[in-house]
């Protein structure tokens, strides 16, 4: 079965996308292409660097939430554009909580060279929603 990675959905003044994967680790990563493809095009983005991510969180939609927050705010703080996301999740002790260890591929802001189509502001909690049906599928608006 072929499956599309992410796809943009129709919303007022925000951006809004469904993100799919086989796997919660697929699906994550793949959210993590939607958001940063929202700001620029990742062909424009070489990797040079990586920067590792650790988080835990209790449920699975806010450790979501978590990981997405962390890609913009690391976007801000190290004037960073990103092109890879590599995700590696756990389940905690007895099925409680998770862990998030994660890689992502990127280099230093080029303007001459990295062109925004719109800049993140934030990711919202507005029907943010994370299903499995056939596939994991997580939907995001996020604040441009």
């Amino acid at each position: 079965m072929h499956m599309i990675p992410f796809q943009y959905l129709e919303h007022t003044a925000d951006i809004k996308f469904r993100a799919y994967g086989t796997t919660r680790e697929e699906m994550l990563s793949n959210a993590a292409s939607a958001l940063f493809g929202a700001m620029i095009s990742p062909e424009q983005v070489t990797v040079q660097e990586v920067w590792p991510v650790e988080l835990e969180a209790e449920e699975l939609e806010d450790l979501a939430y978590q990981w997405l927050s962390e890609i913009v705010f690391l976007f801000e703080t190290e004037s960073a554009v990103f092109s890879t996301f590599e995700v590696v999740l756990q389940e905690g002790e007895e099925g409680r909580g998770w862990k998030l260890r994660a890689e992502i591929g990127g280099e230093r802001m080029d303007l001459e060279r990295h062109l925004f189509r719109s800049e993140v502001k934030a990711v919202t909690w507005h029907k943010f929603a994370i299903v499995k049906n056939e596939l994991w599928c997580i939907q995001v608006v996020l604040d441009v």
